[in-house]
């Protein structure tokens, strides 16, 4: 997933221990006993629907009455696959939100616009250099929240990306036309 290409290049950025753990429905009670041990949590997740994605909420759930003591500082790094990384606010405010509420210290923030495409681009290199950012300021204990994109116009942009799902979908033997349909599961 992309969420994991993200966590791994954060994590060969980070100068210290670290540890991924994927979130799955059944291993909140080992990753809320685990964050007892941390000082800093990374949650690296998608933008869904504008907010979080349902596991991800249903941790948080978890956390509020279970959450360990020691709470770690909360930071996020989060992708959309839209250009604008301000599109991934609300869910950054979200997240701070429920650190404000129950407690945790909130941390850094990392919004990356066309996330689902900028690793594979010319352009990765501000994905890098932003991550590089985002654990220094985590090492420092600060609070803010930064962001990166493609360098495009949103002309070019869309120009860019039906391109990509068009290359894609002719990988797959689905023409472009059969994209532009609701008929996704052939019958």
């Amino acid at each position: 997933s992309n969420s994991r290409r993200y966590a791994e290049l954060f994590q060969a950025r980070w100068k210290g221990e670290a540890r991924y753990a994927a979130l799955t429905a059944k291993n909140h009670a080992e990753l809320a006993a685990a964050a007892a041990d941390c000082t800093d949590l990374l949650l690296v997740f998608p933008l869904y629907a504008d907010g979080l994605p349902a596991p991800l909420l249903r941790f948080l759930e978890f956390l509020e009455g279970a959450g360990p003591e020691h709470r770690p500082r909360i930071s996020v790094l989060i992708n959309c696959g839209f250009l604008e990384p301000e599109q991934t606010r609300p869910a950054v405010e979200m997240v701070r939100f429920f650190c404000k509420r129950y407690g945790f210290p909130w941390g850094m923030a990392l919004q990356i616009g066309s996330g689902e495409a900028i690793l594979n681009t010319p352009f990765s290199f501000l994905v890098r250099r932003g991550l590089r950012r985002l654990a220094a300021g985590m090492r420092a204990g600060r609070s803010e929240v930064l962001s990166v994109r493609m360098p495009l116009n949103r002309r070019m942009f869309v120009w860019a990306s039906g391109r990509y799902w068009t290359d894609y979908g002719a990988k797959n033997n689905i023409t472009a036309g059969e994209m532009r349909t609701m008929e996704i599961e052939g019958g």
